[in-house]
Parts: C-alpha cells; sequence; structure tokens
C-alpha cells in the first residue's frame, strides 16, 4: 500500500477525488470525503520536517525543530484549489508558519515543482521575510520581503500550469529560517536563494500541494 506523501499515494487520492466528482458529490464535501478515506486507510507515519494541514489542524515542532507549515487554503498531499493555479485566477496562496528558532536573521519561501518535464520548476522565490513573520495572506506578500522571480520570468507567483493529461504534479512549499541577512535583490532567482541560504538554514518547514490539469 503506498505511503502517505508518497507519489503513489498522491495519484491514489486524485483519482478517488475524480471518482466523488463523477458521482456528482460537490467539491466541498469531496475534498474532505477523499481527505478521511486515505487517512483512514494509510495512517500518516512521522516525519523530521513538518507538513501539516490547514491552520488549526496539527501543530509542535517537529522533532528535529522543523518549522511547522501550513496553509488555510488545502491540506499537505492534496489538490491544490483551481484559483491559485496560472489559468485560474494566479492568486498566490495563504501559508502559516510556527516554531520559527531562537538565532533567525530571516525567512525565505520557495515553491518548486520537481515533476515539471524540464527538471524542477521555480513557481514562487521570496526572500527578506523578518524573523517575527509567522504568515503569508492569499495574494499578499510580506512588509519588507524581497520578491524574487519565478521561472516563467516574473516577479512573484507564478501558479501551477502542469502538462494536460500528466499525473497531478507536486508543489513543494517551503519555508526556510536563516541565521544570517541573505542580502538578496529584487529579482532574486531560485538558485541564488539556495547559494545564498547554503550552510545557514537554522529550520525549515514543507508543505506539499498537487495539482492537475
Amino acid at each position: 500500500m503506498p505511503d502517505p506523501g508518497s507519489h503513489a499515494y498522491d495519484v491514489r487520492r486524485t483519482r478517488l477525488r475524480a471518482e466523488l466528482d463523477d458521482r456528482g458529490v460537490p467539491d466541498r464535501h469531496a475534498d474532505a470525503a477523499a481527505n478521511e478515506r486515505l487517512q483512514r486507510d494509510h495512517p500518516p507515519r512521522p516525519v523530521g520536517e513538518r507538513a501539516s494541514g490547514p491552520a488549526g489542524g496539527g501543530g509542535g515542532a517537529a522533532a528535529d525543530g522543523g518549522l511547522a507549515l501550513r496553509s488555510a487554503a488545502f491540506s499537505g498531499n492534496t489538490l491544490i484549489p483551481d484559483r491559485y493555479s496560472r489559468d485560474g485566477g494566479n492568486t498566490s496562496p495563504p501559508l502559516q508558519w510556527s516554531d520559527v528558532p531562537p538565532g533567525t536573521a530571516e525567512l525565505a519561501l520557495l515553491c518548486e515543482d520537481p515533476d515539471a518535464p524540464g527538471g524542477t520548476f521555480a513557481h514562487w522565490v521570496v526572500s527578506g521575510i523578518p524573523a517575527d513573520v509567522t504568515s503569508v495572506e492569499e495574494g499578499a506578500t510580506p512588509a519588507g520581503a524581497v520578491v524574487g522571480r519565478n521561472d516563467y520570468g516574473e516577479p512573484g507567483w507564478g501558479g501551477p500550469r502542469p502538462p494536460v493529461g500528466d499525473e497531478p504534479h507536486r508543489y513543494l512549499f517551503r519555508v526556510l529560517a536563516v541565521d544570517r541577512p541573505l542580502g538578496l535583490g529584487e529579482g532574486v532567482t531560485a538558485e541564488d536563494l539556495r547559494s545564498a541560504t547554503e550552510g545557514h538554514v537554522l529550520a525549515a518547514g514543507t508543505l506539499v500541494g498537487l495539482f492537475g490539469r
């Protein structure tokens, strides 16, 4: 049986969601029903880095001191609502996090699709988030943060737009707590961010969302 968080698990969940759609189950009920069934059949195993569901669910620091990252818009390893996609509104999703460790100088945010046909594709790059900030509102950027360039070549959020017919892609949202100011400027790329944070990450949190067309 597939483990929660694996690609096979993601595929099962998406197929179950499609079956519920075909049966006429409303979206708001279909998501909950699919999640409940899969979580019952495949209870999650503990992980070192926190990947959480909607705000208010779960909580607490991970065993290795990782950040607890969640979204009010979707649970971990479930479908990202269409309004956040490239063609459905292209609005950045809300995120919330906790357990930022002492000594954090700033936070950085990255969202990437590791299943993109041309290699990992960056959808969101943000640095310079003040250490006392604990959330990003829908469609917003925290005050004082530095907006990077996604792999569409644009600043800010660039929503999911995987090839039609692909199995749902995984979108890895990560928040990094770093021990020094990164000093990155506007238009920074995901590669720039990775290079700047190497060896300076105090803690990180990951939330995986799925999207297919």
